[in-house]
């Protein structure tokens, strides 16, 4: 079997950027129990099943994984605090914490995103874990955003500046939209590219709120459209789709995506990007793409919803 550097393998693990969660149960003796949890996943929808790991090491691993049930809380993004409690050595998580118990029987947190409560469907081992499948008895979702994770830092919907990473090495860019058009700019070589910054030390958002104003007065801070590696080795590009409320711009123009347009755009993951966005577009789908940018190529894997 091949060694791998636990740190360096942690850190890669990282690059994925997941929501976090608490996943709870209820003891033999009738204590509740839970731990902090990024691998989450949704599994089928008919039967309803969902996934989450649980280390063998945990010391609620036996717990867990001779439960009848799990519940899946989904935190809020003010709920920093619950994911902290619940990843630390405490004797009672549960201590100062709102919470009821489930229609299913598993502890459901106050204020939470969302939640599913579920009966155990398989527990199956996996290396240094064991993978607990639950088959969706109940569950809700509220207007709360939720709360993200990303190289080691929590993250929200809102993407303060001092929850992503930062520096020269952080390139953001924007696709500013009116009326179906985008506003791109001349590259100097005779073809388009989008506006873009490097992150300073005062963060993310300073830096967004910089291009905004440089490009177009009227546009709106938007959420968060692409996350992909540029060609230069360790160059990350964090991309947003901004509205604008006119087609004026200080500098560069408002143009359709058609496929002219797209055929002079040089860089190839802005390309393949800007292509993607113009067949959503018709499609009337909306998502995030998480992708790697290497020799001329895209690849990666894409969220949407439709």
């Amino acid at each position: 079997m091949t060694e791998f550097e636990p740190r360096a393998l942690r850190d890669a693990f990282g690059c994925f950027m997941t929501g976090v969660t608490v996943v709870t149960t209820t003891a033999a003796d009738g204590r509740p129990l839970g731990f902090t949890a990024n691998s989450f996943s949704s599994v089928s929808m008919d039967p309803p099943l969902l996934l989450v790991s649980i280390a063998r090491s945990s010391r609620n691993y036996a717990q867990f994984a001779q439960a009848q049930g799990f519940a899946v809380n989904v935190l809020a993004e003010r709920q920093k605090d619950v994911s902290a409690t619940f990843a630390r050595p405490v004797e009672d998580r549960f201590a100062d914490l709102d919470w009821h118990t489930g229609t299913a029987g598993s502890p459901i947190i106050e204020g939470a995103s969302a939640w599913f409560d579920c009966a155990v469907w398989q527990v199956v081992e996996a290396g240094d874990h064991a993978i607990l499948i639950g088959q969706i008895k109940d569950f809700a979702a509220s207007q709360e955003p939720g709360l993200g994770y990303y190289r080691g830092a929590y993250i929200t919907p809102a993407q303060t500046a001092a929850q992503l990473p930062a520096g020269p090495d952080v390139v953001v860019s924007v696709i500013l939209e009116c009326g179906g058009r985008v506003l791109l700019l001349d590259d100097g070589e005779g073809g388009y590219t989008l506006p873009e910054t490097r992150i300073g030390r005062d963060g993310l958002q300073s830096a967004l709120n910089r291009l905004l104003s440089r490009t177009a007065d009227d546009a709106e801070p938007g959420e968060i459209y692409a996350i992909y590696e540029g060609r230069d080795a360790g160059q990350q590009h964090i991309v947003f789709r901004c509205p604008a409320a006119t087609t004026l711009a200080q500098e560069g123009r408002f143009v359709t995506l058609d496929p002219d347009t797209l055929k002079a755009v040089a860089d190839p993951a802005v390309r393949s990007m800007l292509s993607r966005l113009a067949e959503e577009s018709k499609l009337g789908n909306y998502g995030v793409y998480f992708g790697s940018h290497e020799s001329g190529r895209v690849s990666g894997k894409w969220k949407g919803t439709a």
